[in-house]
């Protein structure tokens, strides 16, 4: 998820106001690389029925076979689900982190094969935040158990924790967290990249122009006539302060009249994962691995090593990184030489 500054939370998410799609380099083509199966498929999630926002409970969901899938019929792959950050969809994201030249580079420099499932969370304020909410729908659910089970019964996978990792970026690495931290019984290993939305958020900005411009709106729909920001603002709240009797966007702003509602601060505070953490120690310890990397330019890089700091307090066992990069120019890079080589080692293979 992407900074927007004077929006009315201060979300903290990069050092500056970001496009919906950013422009990042690919690594080099890696010789010799086969050419893995690039499938776009729908999958219906019972858990995202009846959103009072009214996104779709059917999501676009990319799927990157390996090289081998089509020509050993009878061999199964662990599973990576990899989840994109705010402002851009599943499609944005295999442009953002060069799907599938940089997955197809990490097999032919030695990572062992693996299916990677890429799921669409978009909603109509540009994110779910991967959170379970009456107003956006069930998104921790969407990913822990509805798409898991449909891949499972679509592809040959090897269907067990110990074998399906969880990975993402920005909103993803805050999705990973939260999701994580839920579901070990679910995952095997997991690896943060750049996550967003660790610590908790207090109002800032221009609060009450904000709030005059949510005013303005009778659909959800309508927030895209807003600023980066005040839509972000927006996706956290739907995701984090729900309100069913509140239409037409049924949220609670943390602010009324420009001045913080400290109840619903407290509700935004309760999900941000450096707060989560104690309460979900023993799942954590049930990882065969966690990953956790931010660019050193990266505005969200203080946060991420507060997480670092937490995991060690509790004795976690973890891969740390601070690589030189800001909050996406190293993404691409990272997912075929760190990534994806980190569940070819953590993962269990047949």
């Amino acid at each position: 998820m992407r900074l927007a500054r004077g929006a009315a939370i201060a979300l903290a998410m990069i050092a500056a106001p970001a496009a919906a799609q950013v422009a990042t380099p690919a690594p080099p083509a890696v010789p010799g690389a086969r050419a893995a199966t690039v499938e776009r498929i729908t999958v219906h999630s019972p858990a995202l029925e009846h959103s009072l926002e009214g996104d779709s409970a059917d999501r676009a969901v990319i799927v990157v076979l390996p090289p081998s899938y089509r020509t050993s019929p009878r061999r199964r792959y662990p599973v990576v689900y990899a989840l994109h950050g705010y402002s851009i969809g599943a499609e944005q994201w295999t442009r953002e982190i060069h799907v599938p030249q940089t997955i197809e580079g990490a097999f032919a420099k030695g990572a062992r094969e693996m299916i990677v499932v890429l799921p669409d969370s978009k909603t109509a304020h540009n994110g779910s935040m991967y959170s379970a909410s009456v107003t956006t729908g069930d998104y921790e659910t969407f990913v822990s158990r509805d798409l898991v089970a449909f891949v499972d019964a679509r592809y040959r996978t090897v269907a067990d924790r110990a074998s399906r990792g969880l990975a993402g970026h920005s909103m993803g690495g805050y999705g990973t967290a939260r999701i994580g931290m839920k579901h070990p019984e679910v995952f095997g290993a997991l690896y943060m990249m750049s996550p967003c939305c660790l610590s908790a958020r207090t109002p800032g900005g221009d609060a009450a122009a904000d709030e005059r411009a949510v005013a303005a709106l009778r659909t959800p729909g309508d927030s895209a006539t807003l600023g980066w920001g005040q839509r972000a603002q927006l996706a956290a709240a739907a995701a984090w302060s729900p309100n069913p009797r509140k239409p037409p966007l049924f949220l609670d702003l943390p602010t009324e009249n420009g001045r913080a509602r400290p109840e619903v601060v407290a509700r935004w505070a309760a999900n941000a994962p450096l707060a989560m953490l104690d309460q979900y120690v023993g799942n954590l310890r049930r990882y065969r691995a966690i990953g956790l990397d931010v660019g050193d330019r990266d505005g969200l890089k203080d946060d991420a090593r507060a997480l670092h700091d937490a995991l060690d307090r509790y004795g976690i066992a973890h891969r740390w990184a601070v690589y030189p990069g800001d909050h996406v120019s190293g993404v691409a890079t990272r997912v075929q030489d760190e990534v994806i080589p980190f569940f070819a080692q953590s993962l269990v293979f047949p």
